[in-house]
């Protein structure tokens, strides 16, 4: 009598099989058709204990700094120690570096920056024609060149503060290598897109109080 209790309240095997069967089908059609919507909200602390990789990561405008930076740095190093040995007059050493650091700019630093972003147009901010097309290719140059003569009257101006503290003359205190130059010429680049901005500002605000 207790074997026949005990088979009487145990399922069959096949209708076990069934349910599972049912159970693992549920799983896999909530796993597909989850979306924003029908899924649970989850805390960002939550999030990122889960991804991998470091907890510290760098943040995106050291990552954009150090890009524009280097191919300016790059750039020094290629054109002006590579083709000083070569041209010997600066005004021609000056034009060749000033179209190679537009040309740069307009084929590699803005894509760089575009493939970088989060967002479609996150990163515009920090490039002073954000637009691809063919005027970029221009405009990128002709703003090269005078980022280039900024960077070039720095240099200039603090050898002659240097000339007229000690008196001397015909010496070189500070001359051009690509660290300092890409740094210098990153700092005039963030002051004119600054400028600009601050202009765009200005005018868009104007334009409002016309409306």
């Amino acid at each position: 009598m207790g074997k026949r209790k005990n088979n009487q309240y145990q399922k069959p095997e096949t209708d076990r099989q069934s349910e599972y069967y049912k159970l693992n089908t549920k799983a896999v059609e909530d796993l597909v058709t989850a979306d924003e919507s029908n899924s649970p909200q989850v805390s960002e602390e939550e999030l990122r204990a889960y991804r991998s990789g470091p907890r510290r990561k760098i943040p995106g405008w050291v990552k954009i700094l150090f890009v524009k930076f280097w191919f300016a740095a790059a750039t020094c190093f290629f054109f002006i120690w590579g083709l000083s040995g070569y041209l010997a007059d600066l005004l021609d050493l000056l034009f060749v570096t000033g179209m190679a650091l537009g040309i740069v700019t307009d084929l590699l630093t803005n894509p760089v920056l575009r493939f970088c972003e989060k967002t479609p147009g996150g990163n515009a901010r920090w490039m002073m024609i954000p637009k691809k097309g063919y005027i970029s290719f221009p405009l990128n140059i002709l703003y090269a060149y005078v980022v280039l003569f900024m960077v070039f009257m720095l240099y200039n101006g603090i050898n002659l503060v240097c000339l007229w503290i000690t008196g001397t003359e015909n010496v070189i205190f500070l001359g051009v290598e690509p660290v300092l130059f890409g740094l210098f010429y990153l700092g005039f680049d963030l002051l004119f897109i600054q400028i600009k901005r601050r202009i765009a500002g200005h005018l868009q605000a104007a334009m409002r109080g016309v409306v």
